[in-house]
C-alpha cells in the first residue's frame, strides 16, 4: 500500500471513487445527491491523497491545509488499512491536530476516527443533514 499525492490524471477516478463510496455508505441519502462535479469543484482548494495498491486506487483524502481539515476521506475496502495508512499521512503533513466534520448518521466512520483519538467537539446542521466535528486529541 503506498500513499502520495494525487497526479492531475487521477482526479477523475478521485471522483468516481468518491461517488462510488457515497452512494454505497450514506444509505440515508438519496444516490443522486452524490456527484463527481461536487468532489471535483471541492479538489480546486484541497489538496488530495490517494491510497494505492497494486498500481490502482483504492482510498482518497481531501485536505484543506490551511485548516488541517480532512475534508473527505473514502476508500474501496474496509478493514484493510486503507482508511488507517491515509489518515496517518495526513497526521504527519499537518502542522497540528486534524478536523474533520461526520455526517451524524454515519456511525461507522464515527467509530473508525474515535478509534484513532478523534474526539466529538461540536455539533451543527448543513440544511437537513447533522454533523458533528471531530478534532483528533493530541
Amino acid at each position: 500500500l503506498q500513499v502520495r499525492a494525487a497526479r492531475p490524471h487521477e482526479l477523475g477516478a478521485c471522483a468516481d471513487l468518491y461517488v462510488e463510496a457515497l452512494r454505497e455508505t450514506f444509505t440515508w441519502l438519496p444516490p443522486e445527491r452524490h456527484r463527481r462535479e461536487d468532489f471535483l469543484r471541492a479538489a480546486r482548494d484541497e489538496e488530495i491523497y490517494v491510497a494505492t495498491q497494486h498500481g490502482v486506487i483504492v482510498g482518497i483524502a481531501g485536505f484543506y491545509r490551511p485548516q488541517n481539515f480532512i475534508h473527505s476521506l473514502y476508500v474501496k475496502c474496509r478493514m484493510e488499512g486503507v482508511g488507517s495508512a491515509l489518515l496517518a499521512y495526513l497526521a504527519q503533513a499537518a502542522d497540528g491536530p486534524l478536523s474533520l466534520k461526520v455526517q451524524s448518521p454515519n456511525v461507522a466512520a464515527r467509530a473508525f476516527y474515535a478509534r484513532r483519538g478523534f474526539q466529538e467537539a461540536e455539533q451543527g446542521q448543513d440544511g437537513d443533514i447533522a454533523w458533528v466535528r471531530l478534532i483528533q486529541a493530541q
